[in-house]
């Protein structure tokens, strides 16, 4: 069966509830298997920091082959089980239920056979991030350099950059490796470009430049991947899925409310496949009418070949993505007269068109029987479209709006406050430096002051003490740059330490009081009109790692916004998941100032143009709230350590921080004397 006949197969692929069935019973291959995924890229990670480069580029080539693998196994496995196992039209439930089955033992056998047990390449989401944002290519660059395996560091770099362009230095050391000797333009390729997209950017290129003939071969190519990517897209789906507020083990649903879930869950991640195929490396928002601008073009480059056969067909699938258009129409009209017959759409294009329609209606069922929100996306509007002459009126908005079916109904709405700022500081010592004007935006503020010099002492004393690396973020010790070490610790962390005896606890009261001090200021500062609640509190210290800051092309902290999805292709910040949408303000209060590089930055939308730098030092606070009005990072620390105390605020108090809960307790405990003599229960988490 080919991609054509898949693409027209079974509208609901309902891998469910059986995988775990068979597994226990299933022969293991003997041959040998991929790596686990995670294992080769921390092993890669931990040789970067040892200096082994040529280990370097041995485990993480190694972990973007096992990656590429275990995509590709699962991929194969499921289509091929997908037709040894069809749906037939008429069948009763046993039917049903035998298919299911038969497709759940068939997917484990033929994965298992190809990757060994499964279980060993579940990787977190962490690191699958790291894949999808291309973090190992940053890694690869700076081992083939050291190297001086020029040419591959100049790939590395290139499929870096496609996913990253918010890095400004990673352009510029790109620039620099075109004048280096040795690397021609041919070495600067994305070694992760996706088919139908490089054809089809291949195609307009040619299509600019008047090569119709050419333009018309590579828009058919792209046509081609396009639609089995959307294959390939749709059976990734067909994987776990997560349940939020489901228990089933214990089984409180029904068997049919968890069918229609998990198909609900699967139908919506296959019919959002239109937006992740017309998606760029790294972008958020998709191109505009991507798909239907393929027939745009070819039915008037094929009219400029006078292949008005083609042509008349190609504006016929035009007009399925846009009944009514008027331009194409005409176009339409204008074939037809020459020809003296008429035409029909091309069929791959109805079929595409017809099963979105069909997933459309069954997830809307899907969504109100699981009570939540589904709004479908602005998938093809009536805008924009091919820039030329002849340009006909199409594409989307640039954003598909829709409701995530995974958030439910009950979810408090906060209203939007009047922004305000200039309140009372509270504090003697503190002193204004900078107000939002002064800073060339709105909502920031820079204070000096708020801390002495010997508590700010006292809390790098108690970084050095309690801080592990990577704690705070799920263990990882570089989790925005491979340059610096990042280490981090909380403030239950801090006092388990003091209860402890391991730091001077009146140590760890300093910070806890301290983020409390940072919490009433800012509250107070921006005339808030409720309470704000921590969300997370950090104290971090960033140091830069020694023989590694030679050719620096990334930010200690890319530029990001707090509570959304910075996307400065669109110029916008999208607030859903997996941004920490809760957060309302965040603040940074800087412990010293005896280091290199480390500015704090704030940017516009296109995270390129700076709109004010910040120098830390002892006692000195950055606020802001934490929207997309306020994007912002770190300038790389090239020596020395940086050390502060990092803030985010909430002013929804269902999204309070659990560990500044307990935090509260141990406190009121200390200051009650109520725990002498008694074991003090901390559990403390990496992270909310």
């Amino acid at each position: 069966m080919d991609w054509m006949e898949r693409m027209d197969g079974t509208l609901c692929p309902l891998v469910i509830l059986s995988v775990f069935l068979l597994s226990s019973d299933l022969p293991l291959c003997s041959a040998a298997f991929l790596e686990p995924v995670d294992l080769l890229y921390d092993s890669a990670v931990q040789a970067f920091y040892g200096g082994d480069y040529e280990s370097v580029v041995r485990y993480m080539e190694g972990a973007l082959s096992s990656h590429r693998g275990v995509r590709r196994a699962r991929v194969r496995c499921r289509l091929r089980c997908q037709d040894q196992h069809p749906f037939h039209e008429i069948f009763s439930d046993l039917r049903f239920c035998d298919v299911v089955l038969r497709r759940a033992a068939c997917m484990n056998a033929c994965i298992e056979a190809k990757l060994g047990t499964q279980s060993v390449h579940k990787v977190s989401d962490e690191v699958i991030q790291d894949f999808n944002r291309r973090i190992p290519y940053n890694y690869l660059q700076l081992a083939y350099q050291k190297l001086k395996q020029l040419e591959k560091a100049a790939a590395a770099a290139h499929t870096y950059f496609q996913a990253n362009p918010e890095h400004v230095e990673m352009g510029q050391h790109l620039e620099q490796y075109k004048d280096l000797q040795g690397v021609e333009e041919n070495h600067f390729v994305d070694r992760e470009a996706r088919p139908h997209q490089q054809s089809f950017t291949a195609a307009v290129k040619l299509y600019d430049k008047g090569d119709y003939e050419g333009a018309v071969t590579l828009f058919e190519d792209a046509l081609v991947e396009y639609y089995k990517a959307d294959v390939e897209c749709r059976a990734l789906c067909q994987g776990p899925q997560k349940f939020e507020g489901h228990d089933h083990v214990r089984y409180r649903y029904s068997l049919h409310e968890v069918v229609s879930d998990h198909f609900t869950q699967v139908l919506h991640c296959e019919h959002e496949c239109v937006r992740d195929l017309a998606t760029r490396p790294g972008r958020l928002s998709p191109m505009e009418n991507y798909l239907p601008l393929h027939y745009d073009y070819l039915q008037f480059a094929y009219f400029k070949v006078n292949r008005l056969e083609e042509a008349l067909q190609c504006a016929l699938t035009y007009l399925l993505f846009h009944e009514g258009d008027e331009f194409m129409a005409d176009n339409v009209d204008h074939f037809r007269e020459i020809l003296m017959h008429d035409s029909t759409p091309r069929e791959e294009a109805e079929r595409y068109l017809t099963r979105h329609q069909l997933e459309l209606e069954l997830l809307l069922m899907g969504s109100k029987i699981m009570g939540v929100d589904f709004t479908e996306g602005n998938y093809w509007s009536s805008t924009g479209g091919r820039d030329d002459s002849n340009r006909i009126p199409s594409g989307t908005d640039g954003w598909m709006e829709y409701v995530p079916i995974s958030e439910k109904k009950n979810i408090t709405v906060i209203v939007s406050q009047q922004l305000k700022e200039g309140g009372p500081l509270l504090y003697d010592s503190v002193q204004l430096v900078q107000n939002s004007v002064a800073l060339n935006g709105t909502q920031r503020v820079l204070l000096d002051h708020v801390i002495s010099e010997a508590e700010c002492a006292e809390l790098r004393n108690l970084a050095h003490a309690v801080t592990m690396a990577g704690d705070g973020y799920r263990g990882r010790m570089s989790p925005h740059t491979p340059n610096e070490r990042f280490e981090g610790a909380t403030v239950l962390k801090t006092l388990q330490y003091g209860y402890e005896g391991r730091v001077p606890m009146s140590s760890a009261r300093l910070f806890y009081d301290t983020s409390e001090r940072v919490r009433r200021i800012v509250e107070s500062y921006f005339m808030l009109n409720s309470t704000l609640h921590f969300s997370y509190t950090h104290l971090v210290c960033r140091t830069a790692i020694t023989g590694q800051q030679d050719h620096r092309n990334d930010l200690s902290h890319p530029i990001h916004a707090d509570n959304c999805l910075l996307d400065p292709d669109a110029n916008e910040c999208w607030k859903e998941p997996p941004a920490y949408t809760y957060r309302d303000y965040s603040a940074l209060l800087y412990l010293n100032g005896d280091f290199e590089g480390g500015e704090f930055i704030f940017t516009e939308m296109d995270a390129k143009t700076v709109t004010a730098s910040i120098k830390p030092k002892c006692g000195r606070l950055v606020g802001f709230s934490s929207g997309g009005e306020n994007p912002h990072g770190v300038k790389a620390v090239t020596s020395g350590q940086r050390c502060a105390v990092a803030l985010w605020f909430t002013l929804d108090p269902l999204y309070r921080e659990l560990e500044r809960l307990q935090a509260d307790e141990v406190i009121q405990a200390l200051d009650t004397q109520s725990i002498w003599g008694q074991g003090l229960t901390i559990n403390p988490k990496d992270e909310l």
